[in-house]
């Protein structure tokens, strides 16, 4: 068994410093968005979607990008912590699963460093990323760029993730997908986009992997 891990949601809680880079970005183009939008549903989707939906502007939202960049790759991307039972999840498939991988939206260098600040990088084979042009940043493209690096029969594989971005790219592959709930995708969102299975701690997940 390969498992593919998303990183936002499913293995670190970013949300401090996700949102944090969001409204520093538009402070830094004086665009106001309404008090009752929740920040926390862009965690998860490709960043350029998430400006081009505030900003509903094409140059701005690259604008933003470059802005929330700024600061992500200084103070961001360290305001995150990981999830309580993760660490002892991937010690529990040591010598049951053939690999692990990192699968995310995120751009490869920042995710490369997130995984190392948190230890937990000798769990995983590789960390797969989108480019810092956009491209990977859609899970079906990353995930068919994963499969065909690696040479991996999708049967052979399972998506873990908190997003129905996760769910529909693994089942754009006939991948098997978890949806797990400490994360910022609700239960709803995750089976209706067709979770094969639904979990709600991260230490059940060796058992939800395995079934």
């Amino acid at each position: 068994m390969h498992v593919f891990f998303d990183l936002d949601g499913t293995l670190t809680d970013p949300k401090e410093g996700i949102v944090a880079c969001i409204q520093f970005a538009l402070s830094s183009l004086n665009i106001e968005i309404d008090e009752d939008v929740n920040l926390e549903t862009f965690i998860g989707p490709p960043l350029r979607d998430t400006f081009q939906h505030l900003c509903g502007n094409g140059k701005l939202a690259e604008k933003a990008v470059n802005h929330y960049r700024e600061r992500f790759s200084r103070i961001g991307l360290f305001e995150n912590r990981i999830y309580d039972g993760i660490e002892e999840c991937l010690e529990s498939l040591v010598g049951k699963v053939r690999s692990n991988y990192v699968v995310t939206s995120k751009p490869t260098g920042f995710s490369e460093r997130i995984v190392e600040h948190f230890n937990i990088g000798e769990h995983f084979e590789v960390v797969y990323g989108s480019n810092l042009d956009g491209s990977l940043g859609d899970k079906t493209e990353l995930l068919a760029h994963v499969l065909s690096s690696e040479r991996i029969n999708p049967e052979d594989a399972v998506m873990i993730g908190d997003r129905k971005f996760d769910v529909i790219g693994a089942r754009n592959h006939g991948i098997r997908s978890i949806g797990v709930l400490w994360g910022y995708g609700s239960e709803q969102e995750l089976r209706e986009a067709g979770a094969d299975s639904i979990c709600e701690n991260p230490l059940q997940l060796h058992d939800h992997i395995f079934t």
